[in-house]
């Protein structure tokens, strides 16, 4: 998907995520308070630290702690924590999801754990800290946004230069972006979330999972590329068992079913996480929701308000497309029909009876992004890249809105990374 730009002006390229503490993600809770990187970062002394759980009070069974990682992906995480502390994975809970290439700290809740084994607790990627006893869980969107400090790395311009071209950035993106979903969103380096979950919105289940399987790009590792090409030529799940590394297990755990009852589909897309399988459903409406943003600026309405926009916060907003979505009035429904149209799919579609956790009633989101907050930390010699320079810079962003939406825009580079929510 090529990108509008709502800032004027040439970027300072580059490329971020050259290392984990490169990208830090720092979660703001709902009353202010960050939730700061600590063991992980560049100044910190990556000693295990064990935690000291206070004097339970009684029912109150919720205990909330802050979760720092690095380079962890948050479902490998919990697992590993529920498997350490020998309960079930849903009683543990957070906020919101944060990125695997980076280090995150988060506020992270569990049910009645085992005390004395979280005491004990220790992992060379994972630091828990802060724990406090509460009454309730913590749920999906129980935060106010995320804090970034992000290194642009390989930058070949003068540091004048990038100063200049950030700071006339940050000044232009107060009065608000186009508030895009990231890359992030469709998947990484693969970018086929979103037409995965097309496939299962059309309730073409065998083509969703084989494109899930066996869709491959460069850049991605010969191993698993090989395996991926080897299942489409050949269709033998047996002989994929074999061929798919253990580390791909999603991918695994559907081709063992497939295995068992090679036609059930359905079947096999259930193998994944319920909260996994609906991301490919939210991928395809973020999809789409991009499209509305970009034939809003095509047809020259762009960010700003018009009649017929509904708003949120004075903010117009744009259609996240659901079974009980209904069409803007005037211009910005014609739009609408337009994007489904080409799409070829209709709102009663987003209603799967065959999986009715991955339907969507649809909702809405602002399509003007105002990050906070906006800060050039410093500009340095680049230690991985002779003669280059290298860029840190911070911003904060409300909860559900995409860091790599403001790095494109400082940048002026598609594809280079990933983001958090």
């Amino acid at each position: 998907m090529k990108r509008i730009y709502s800032t004027t002006g040439n970027g300072i390229g580059g490329q971020i995520k050259r290392r984990y503490t490169d990208f830090v993600v720092e979660e703001v809770r709902e009353d202010g308070r960050v939730c700061t990187v600590k063991r992980f970062n560049e100044e910190g002394t990556h000693l295990e630290e064990r935690i000291k759980v206070p004097k339970q009070t009684e029912g109150v069974e919720q205990l909330h702690l802050d979760l720092e990682k690095i380079n962890k992906d948050m479902n490998f995480t919990i697992r590993q924590l529920a498997r350490y502390l020998q309960c079930s994975n849903r009683r543990i809970s957070y906020a919101g999801m944060k990125d695997k290439r980076a280090v995150t700290c988060q506020r992270i809740s569990i049910f009645q754990p085992n005390v004395e084994r979280l005491e004990a607790f220790g992992s060379r990627g994972i630091q828990l800290r802060n724990p406090g006893w509460e009454k309730e869980r913590l749920e999906l969107g129980l935060l106010k946004g995320n804090k970034f400090t992000i290194t642009v790395r390989d930058i070949d311009l003068p540091q004048e230069e990038i100063e200049k071209k950030i700071k006339t950035c940050f000044k232009e993106m107060k009065n608000g972006i186009a508030n895009y979903f990231g890359e992030q969103r469709f998947g990484g380096i693969r970018q086929i979330t979103h037409r995965v979950g097309k496939e299962f919105l059309k309730g073409r289940f065998k083509e969703g999972v084989m494109l899930y399987l066996t869709h491959t790009v460069d850049g991605e590792q010969e191993e698993i590329k090989k395996a991926r090409e080897r299942l489409y030529e050949t269709g033998d799940f047996a002989e994929a068992t074999r061929l798919f590394p253990p580390k791909f297990r999603y991918e695994r755990s559907m081709i063992h079913h497939l295995c068992k009852y090679p036609n059930d589909f359905v079947g096999a897309f259930g193998k994944l996480p319920k909260k996994l399988r609906y991301l490919f459903t939210h991928a395809y409406q973020s999809y789409l929701f991009n499209l509305i943003i970009e034939e809003r600026i095509a047809h020259g309405i762009g960010l700003k308000k018009i009649e017929g926009d509904i708003l949120i916060d004075n903010v117009p907003t744009a259609q996240l497309f659901g079974f009980e979505s209904e069409f803007t009035k005037g211009k910005l429904g014609e739009i609408e029909k337009k994007i489904l149209k080409e799409e070829e799919i209709s709102l009663e579609e987003f209603r799967v009876k065959k999986m009715a956790e991955i339907s969507s009633k649809g909702t809405r989101k602002a399509i003007v992004l105002f990050p906070e907050k906006l800060k050039l930390v410093e500009i340095k010699n680049d230690e991985f890249y002779p003669e280059k320079l290298c860029a840190t810079i911070s911003f904060e962003l409300s909860k559900g809105n995409y860091a790599t939406t403001v790095l494109e825009e400082i940048m002026k580079k598609q594809n280079h990374g990933s983001e958090s929510r």
